[in-house]
């Protein structure tokens, strides 16, 4: 088919007329008649020699063929908005899609944010949070912040910082803690890294209780918990740095122990981009000037 006959405002009335389920609602939308949107989606039908709309009384529904064509012209409309979003007056901006941990966002990043837009205004940031599981091809993500050893398949990798593990506690619960050996009798709030108490216990010469408790997928939900007087977690701290100089928690005990890092991370086959490298620089530097 010669795709040049099919007119634009024709796939228009079409994809908002599908999303709507309503020739009036598409027409309010489009700022045209409800009868200019109802021609447009005829024009397409007759254009694409199929039936797209199942018309009645309560308005429309769609087809087979019409259920078929609707997700693909929704999503080339969206990139073409997100797209045309990025003119402002007569200047492009820069759009870099960040996918990150939700605790290293809440913990870290987004108290500091506002400086890198200020030192690189012509780039917008998007954030998609997540539990430090994320596909960067199939996620859109330009690149992600992370927690881990560094090491994934066709991916470049900047090590930020190391995610010191401390426990963390609420005033109450700390104030029966007197050593280590005191955990041992303490509701341990773990994460689904189910090792990391052990590597504790084992860095403070005790040996290791055995796995039981409440786990979590978040460090966030660790420390609110915790905060709670659920139990006692063990966190990276300097991303809790606020709770604890509010002693909304406390660190019972000052041994850490080390399983990974904080890193940025983006596809090796994926081209850096000017944006990209101006994050990375910028994060860089942020990370080893505030500690």
């Amino acid at each position: 088919m010669d795709f040049s006959r099919i007119p634009l405002n024709a796939l228009r009335a079409f994809e908002a007329s599908a999303r709507l389920q309503s020739f009036t609602r598409a027409g309010l939308e489009l700022r045209v008649s409800q009868t200019a949107v109802s021609h447009q989606a005829k024009l397409l039908e007759e254009t694409l020699r199929v039936s797209l709309f199942k018309r009645g009384a309560r308005g429309v529904t769609l087809t087979d063929e019409g259920q078929a064509l609707l997700p693909v012209l929704s999503d080339a409309f969206r990139r073409m908005s997100d797209a045309l979003s990025r003119f402002e007056d007569g200047n492009f901006r820069d759009v870099l899609t960040v996918g990150v941990v939700n605790s290293f966002a809440t913990g870290w990043l987004l108290s500091r944010l506002d400086a890198f837009s200020n030192q690189h205004p012509e780039i917008d940031i998007r954030l998609k949070t997540n539990n430090n599981r994320a596909d960067l091809l199939e996620d859109g993500l330009d690149c992600f912040l992370r927690f881990g050893d560094g090491a994934w398949h066709g991916t470049e990798a900047v090590n930020l910082f190391e995610a010191k593990l401390c426990p963390v506690c609420s005033p109450a619960t700390a104030d029966r803690l007197n050593e280590p050996a005191d955990l041992l009798h303490e509701n341990l709030l773990r994460s689904y890294r189910q090792n990391e108490w052990a590597l504790w216990f084992q860095a403070a010469a005790l040996p290791p209780p055995r796995s039981r408790g409440w786990m979590f997928d978040s460090s966030l939900s660790i420390v609110e918990a915790a905060a709670q007087g659920a139990g006692v977690g063990l966190v990276p701290v300097r991303l809790f740095e606020r709770d604890l100089e509010t002693g909304r928690i406390v660190k019972p005990f000052e041994a850490c122990i080390v399983t990974g890092s904080y890193w940025l991370t983006w596809l090796k086959s994926r081209a850096e981009t000017s944006a990209m490298r101006a994050f990375r620089d910028w994060l860089t530097v942020t990370a080893t000037a505030q500690p």
